[in-house]
């Protein structure tokens, strides 16, 4: 059924710096937000952010540098904005497709700005995210709940919001046509190991906001295994892991040296929580795990490309658009899916003893000591210098 009307597609993403000026400012943007570390004192949040960013901008310009001075994603996101928007059209869908980025150039804030502007009665949200966790689709719609609570205006949209899509039809069947694309470029396809990396998240998000996350990146991979209907041997680890808190594991790294060990020596890396190429899969994954690879003794590394504008890919978008229109599922203040248990921050309290929390508020308080030593070596100014410790 075609949705008569102004209708939109709000597609959210994390956002990357376009060049190399921007990066210190997108870490800070990272950083500022809750979700990505989460402090006792929210008055903590912007110098921590201020701090991180500092410290780590020249690091991560450099690892920007190495893939050509900026980030891919707008521009691979415009592409896909439009790919979606002409799949639409040629369903007989009319509809205007926006981009709302969490932490960089366009902003989700300006993204509505366009909506309001334009006049769409009919609004679909859907994140650029397969599978769902609080830190990344959980906080776009923390803050796209927050818009719309400060702007009355809005609540004349009918929007509806596709929480996560890590079992549609289409996508796994794209996903699957470009690691049977990779796996026949192998002299002996059916001996690689096929090795999906996640980008992780703490494991007190899991165990202790119920983020549904884990489990929807393990169902992931078995429907894509099941859907690419191969023999191969898989294996699936997290990568992007910061700070001394425990993540999610096994470790990228530590599971492609102990499939070294174990006599692998063709290994295919599916980077299945990202569907654009940038920075975690053009350097982390294609620079940094494949030289531990090669020292691991791995004798072919290859990675599977991010989905892109694969045509099966954006069909499929439209396709979950067109439903959604058709039967509108959650709003903004039923997206975190009663019955699930997932919790926003803030939604954790003090506890005192050797309780699972007391640890991982230890694990973050090492973190700031850390970072904040870490400023004071840099520096060379601040208490331990003072009292001459250093």
């Amino acid at each position: 059924m075609v949705t008569t009307g102004r209708v939109g597609v709000l597609l959210l993403n994390l956002g990357g710096p376009d060049q190399l000026e921007d990066v210190r400012p997108f870490l800070f943007n990272l950083f500022s937000d809750p979700e990505i570390i989460r402090l006792p004192f929210s008055w903590l949040q912007k110098p921590l952010a201020w701090l991180i960013s500092t410290t780590r901008s020249r690091k991560s310009q450099e690892n920007y540098l190495q893939i050509g001075g900026g980030s891919p994603l707008r521009r691979i996101t415009e592409e896909q904005a439009q790919a979606l928007q002409s799949s639409l059209q040629r369903k007989g869908q009319e509809a205007q497709v926006y981009i709302g980025m969490r932490y960089w150039y366009p902003f989700t804030e300006e993204a509505i700005a366009r909506i309001k502007r334009d006049g769409i009665e009919h609004l679909v949200i859907l994140p650029l995210y397969p599978q769902f966790s609080i830190s990344t689709s959980g906080s776009s719609f923390r803050l796209l709940e927050q818009i719309w609570n400060e702007d009355p205006t809005l609540s004349q949209i009918e929007h509806t919001v596709i929480p996560s899509w890590y079992n549609s039809p289409g996508y796994l069947q794209a996903m699957a046509q470009l690691v049977a694309q990779e796996l026949d470029k192998f002299p002996n396809p059916d001996s690689v190991h096929i090795f999906f990396s996640a980008h992780g998240v703490p494991v007190s998000y899991v165990e202790e906001a119920g983020d549904p996350y884990q489990q929807e990146i393990e169902d992931c991979t078995a429907l894509i295994m099941k859907t690419l209907n191969r023999t191969n041997a898989s294996t699936l680890a997290y990568q992007s892991r910061v700070g001394p808190v425990e993540w999610l594991k096994p470790y990228t790294e530590e599971a492609i040296q102990d499939l070294a060990a174990q006599g692998v020596q063709d290994l295919l890396v599916v980077p299945i929580s990202f569907v654009s190429e940038h920075i975690e899969t053009l350097q982390e994954i294609d620079m940094e795990y494949r030289e531990v690879a090669e020292q691991a003794g791995i004798e072919r590394f290859e990675r599977v490309p991010a989905l892109n504008t694969h045509p099966v890919f954006i069909d499929d978008l439209a396709n979950l658009v067109i439903n959604a229109l058709d039967a509108p599922s959650y709003q903004l203040s039923e997206v975190m899916r009663p019955g699930k248990n997932v919790k926003m921050y803030p939604q954790e309290r003090w506890e005192w003893g050797m309780t699972t929390a007391a640890e991982v508020w230890n694990g973050r308080l090492a973190m700031l000591g850390f970072i904040a030593l870490i400023i004071e070596l840099v520096s060379g100014h601040g208490p331990l210098h003072f009292v001459g410790l250093l």
